[in-house]
């Protein structure tokens, strides 16, 4: 293996590239029958996720760890890396392991913070495949979401042309009476462009109103789509066709939600997600199996890879490890209380991820801007901005352990952390009553991860009485205070314009018990102001609207300023990503 202090990212995964296995026997080593594979070329694949899981059906499900963080800083904190790493390690432990992770938007990986594939020694291959396309699944999602938005812009532009009378004859089509102002839905792609947060659509040409229906609308990006996220939670293909039939498009002029079914085009959208709905397999570059399937951001969604992918992965594996996104108040209070639900599958362990620099950020020292050099503050010891810090990441761990779950603390080390900065977190984690680990496997892979294998095998063993944190038929009102309060540290909830009243009316649904709660706030403080760093005191969580997707079945609180398209800074990483035209190999992308 080359040498990551020394070589890219991308030159690492280069390298390892000429050495990995075929799908086939990547599939043959965890369990996978030949018809089972649907290869997409030589060195990754999907896999048939209902053929394996009715043949293994009676297999009893491997142990089931989850990868969380600390707040992190804008550079990220390796959760991904973690992920990987701790699959090497407990292959070094002899564990038969997988792992799953989100697939990566073209967003960030041509924004700043690349395509989350891991880094160093730790990272999953092949690197440009699984970065620019993969096998197509966002592509069908931003398909079947547009496809929507289709549907929805004609009907309205057929509506306002033609009498209830003609619109029967041309099509049995009932007027919808839809509402040009009320319109949630947007359109979608994966860039991250702020160019598209807010445009005007259906302007009128040189064909007048054969143009389309003229109205404010938005892009989105394509992983904060309704559809990405319904492939996160359904559990088959029979369940993403019933959610993919009840995503509110628009309202008519009543106040009645206009669904996809409504517009006769859920089963076409489901069309597009056919393959989508299985999981893709590559590996790490020493040869574990990495399911990627699915990629919801977690500020703004659901952030969390799929059911599916996990429920096949745990009947294959001794042990399985999956990713949420960003930090435990982010990432995990939605798998604990969201996608667990949904699955029915619950933690044995959890790995909170830390670094010496997140600490530092959150003890004082300057925020880390990417693509500028780091302050001194982090390239020299500083115990006492790590002591200070680690109310950042005392806070995570009590979180997680609300849960019932056992917490173990990974530092993920950088060759810039000193001793004496470790001991300092080893010692306030072990004062909390959780286990620690120093892991190296951004430097050393899975041999450098085997102190975190071992720790998390430890705690698997341990007794986990998992408990969410509300009932689902708790009003939605309370289970925002109890989120707010319990696992953001807030002392209380403020509702900002007619957020209020759209909450009230949601909860006056039928199925309102039925409907989970996904929080949206930044991903860089515990509070709704990434500036607050630490554990913020004296604050309000400030609900400025919210939202309702029918489809994935849960309402969405938006507290802060996140927006659902991110926006290209000043020094993007699609500067630096180039072609060899003489052998066609992409170099850059990380």
């Amino acid at each position: 293996m080359l040498n990551p202090v020394q070589h890219a990212d991308w030159e690492i995964a280069q390298d390892a590239e000429t050495r990995m296995k075929s799908i086939y026997d990547l599939g043959r080593e965890i369990g996978l029958e030949e018809k089972e594979l649907l290869p997409y070329g030589h060195t990754m694949g999907k896999i048939d996720a209902n053929a394996v899981l009715t043949r293994l059906s009676d297999r009893p499900n491997g142990k089931y760890v989850d990868v969380t963080a600390i707040t992190p800083t804008p550079l990220g904190e390796g959760k991904s890396t973690t992920t990987i790493g701790l699959v090497q390690g407990l292959g070094r432990l002899g564990q038969k392991a997988s792992a799953a992770i989100r697939q990566p938007s073209g967003g960030p990986t041509m924004g700043v913070k690349g395509s989350a594939a891991g880094g160093g020694l730790s990272q999953c291959i092949p690197l440009t495949k699984y970065s620019l396309g993969f096998t197509g699944d966002i592509n069908a999602v931003m398909n079947a979401h547009n496809l929507a938005m289709v549907a929805l812009t004609s009907r309205m532009q057929h509506e306002r042309n033609y009498t209830d009378d003609k619109l029967e004859s041309l099509s049995h089509m009932r007027r919808l009476n839809i509402d040009p102002t009320n319109v949630p839905m947007g359109w979608v792609i994966d860039f991250c462009c702020q160019e598209l947060r807010n445009i005007i659509t259906g302007i009128p040409g040189n064909n007048g109103k054969a143009d389309g229906f003229m109205m404010q609308s938005r892009f989105d990006i394509a992983v904060a789509s309704e559809v990405m996220a319904i492939l996160a939670v359904a559990t088959d293909l029979n369940d993403l066709r019933e959610r993919m039939g009840k995503i509110i498009v628009a309202y008519d002029r009543l106040g009645n939600p206009v669904t996809t079914d409504d517009l006769e085009v859920a089963g076409a959208m489901t069309a597009w997600m056919v393959d989508a709905v299985n999981p893709n397999m590559i590996q790490t570059i020493e040869g574990q199996p990495v399911l990627v399937h699915a990629g919801p951001f977690a500020n703004i969604a659901i952030g969390q890879s799929s059911i599916i992918a996990d429920r096949v992965a745990l009947k294959l594996s001794d042990i399985h490890v999956t990713e949420s996104g960003f930090g435990a108040d982010i990432g995990y209070e939605k798998f604990w209380n969201l996608k667990c639900h949904y699955s029915g599958l619950t933690p044995d362990a959890t790995v909170i991820v830390a670094t010496v620099r997140a600490l530092k950020s959150h003890g004082g020292a300057p925020v880390p801007v990417p693509g500028r050099p780091l302050p001194e503050e982090y390239r020299s010891e500083n115990v006492g901005f790590v002591e200070k810090g680690c109310c950042n990441l005392l806070h995570h761990i009590r979180t997680v352990k609300n849960s019932g779950v056992s917490p173990v603390v990974c530092i993920n080390a950088f060759v810039s952390d000193s001793d004496a900065e470790i001991k300092k977190i080893r010692e306030l984690c072990e004062a909390e009553g959780a286990r620690v680990a120093l892991s190296r496997h951004w430097e050393k892979g899975g041999e450098g991860a085997v102190e975190l294998a071992e720790a998390v095998l430890d705690a698997c063993e341990e007794k986990t009485v998992f408990k969410p944190l509300y009932s689902w038929d708790m009003p939605f009102k309370d289970r925002i205070e109890l989120v707010a309060k319990t696992v953001y540290g807030a002392d209380g909830v403020e509702y900002l314009g007619d957020a209020l009243d759209k909450l009230e009316k949601m909860q006056q649904r039928p199925d309102a018990g039925k409907l989970g709660l996904c929080m949206v706030k930044t991903q860089y403080s515990l509070s709704d102001n990434p500036d607050l760093k630490g554990v913020p005191r004296g604050w309000n969580l400030r609900i400025r609207d919210v939202l309702l997707y029918g489809g994935a079945g849960y309402v969405v609180p938006v507290a802060g300023k996140i927006s659902l398209m991110p926006g290209t800074g000043s020094n993007p990483s699609f500067r630096r990503v180039d072609v060899d035209t003489a052998t066609g190999r992409v170099h850059g992308i990380f």
